[in-house]
């Protein structure tokens, strides 16, 4: 099926070819497809369960269009389809139903786009000629474009920090302002909210990858991501809380490879207990963002989580960024929580109540609900820095580790805050 990574006309495949049902939509695409320059005879009779047939001895070709009308489940043969066709087709769709839903379905499975009958000149020549310009156009796979590969692993340091909210924003930002093939993966397989945040199904590809290792492919990532737009592809699960995960994460450093081949940006959303158990997933990542809070358990955490990384990702520069930064109602100030990790926050990503409803109730990642909100401009700072990142920057450890207040440390914290209470205490004693 098609991708928005692949490019370049392949030589040993056909350019064109169509499955049609009735003959009235046969006789307005015939006149297109030869002023394209390509065979009439290639507009078949039948429609996508005649393709299927079809191509499952043949080579696919570098264009298809099929006819969903005689379909009784579209999403279900289309994916039967993507079985039988080759990596890069790029596959047009048509059909008799004028439903939206359907429609972002159909695109969230592959195909490129789709054209409601009856079926105009107009309308295919366009279709058509875009779809011609997935594979004229440059790409991520070409030459110098995709001489380098960031990938980036946010991480929470406790449950709620807005990890997830960062890591789909960061994700949309790369595709859709940078122009940037992305790639999120959401590595919470039980709990995950990736695909949620963007109003999307996760659909079975990460739970299929984790149950079959050996699959995993550049086919298999084109069959079982999820498109939200043209350029980010999301591969997420809900799997039942009832299956434990059983996996020694083959699977995961897999995806991951075939992600450097198929992307330039890849942003992985790793619980917790996932670096745990998985170190080798930070084997190959470019950058970690730990995203924390201004309280004594995230700066704990964090001092933990730094330490872990320094012995088993010494490679990965880690950024950190505190998310819903309430400095007037914060547990510690900015300057307690900087001496106690014995670096600076990098970013500071302000709370903003109002816009993380409003993105929720539009089905639409933060940034893209709330574009003037203040605490987007800050996550669009975080997405500059990821992507102006120099390869120095992409092997350094950070170099801001001495303490900033000599010894002060959490210990201190602790401390501080226990002496605030000691006159309480005092007064509720009896006298001696």
């Amino acid at each position: 099926m098609n991708a928005p990574w692949k490019s370049g006309l392949p030589g040993n495949r056909d350019p064109f070819a169509a499955y049609i049902c009735d003959d009235n939509a046969l006789d307005a695409l015939r006149p297109v497809v030869i002023e394209m320059g390509w065979q009439a005879e290639k507009c078949n009779k039948g429609g996508l369960r005649n393709a299927i047939q079809s191509l499952s001895v043949s080579a696919s070709p570098a264009i298809l269009v099929v006819d969903l009308s005689e379909s009784g489940d579209p999403l279900n043969d289309i994916n039967a389809l993507a079985e039988v066709c080759e990596p890069g087709t790029v596959v047009i769709a048509v059909g008799q139903v004028n439903d939206v839903r359907l429609y972002r379905d159909l695109l969230a499975s592959g195909i490129h786009d789709y054209l409601l009958k009856p079926l105009n000149a107009q309308a295919l020549h366009d279709a058509l000629n875009d779809a011609l310009a997935v594979f004229t156009a440059p790409k991520g796979g070409d030459g110098d474009a995709m001489s380098r590969h960031i990938s980036t692993a946010v991480v929470g340091t406790r449950g709620g920090v807005g990890a997830s909210t960062l890591a789909t924003s960061l994700a949309w930002l790369f595709s859709e302002e940078h122009k940037s093939p992305t790639a999120l993966l959401d590595l919470d397989v039980h709990f995950g909210t990736g695909a949620l945040a963007m109003d999307l199904e996760p659909g079975r590809g990460l739970t299929d990858a984790i149950d079959n290792p050996s699959r995993i492919d550049g086919l298999f990532i084109e069959r079982a991501m999820i498109r939200a737009n043209e350029n980010l592809s999301i591969l997420s699960a809900e799997a039942p809380i009832s299956q434990p995960l059983m996996t020694d994460g083959t699977a995961f450093v897999q995806l991951e490879e075939e992600f450097r081949q198929a992307f330039e940006m890849t942003i992985i959303d790793m619980p917790r207990n996932m670096l745990i158990n998985f170190p080798q997933l930070l084997a190959d990542v470019n950058l970690i963002l730990v995203t924390c809070e201004l309280t004594l358990s995230s700066a704990r955490d964090t001092i933990r989580i730094l330490s872990w990384l320094k012995t088993n990702a010494a490679h990965a520069h880690p950024m950190i960024v505190i998310n819903k930064a309430q400095t007037s109602f914060a547990e510690i100030s900015k300057t307690d929580f900087e001496a106690s990790i014995e670096r600076r926050i990098d970013f500071m990503v302000p709370y903003d109540i109002k816009a993380a409803s409003n993105a929720a109730k539009l089905g639409q990642v933060f940034v893209e609900a709330n574009k003037s909100s203040k605490a987007t401009s800050t996550i669009k700072q975080i997405a500059e820095r990821i992507m102006g990142a120099s390869e120095d920057d992409l092997a350094a450890v950070s170099d801001e580790k001495k303490s900033l207040l000599g010894g002060f440390d959490l210990k201190s914290l602790l401390a501080k805050k226990d002496s605030k209470s000691q006159p309480e205490k005092a007064e509720a004693e009896p006298a001696q």
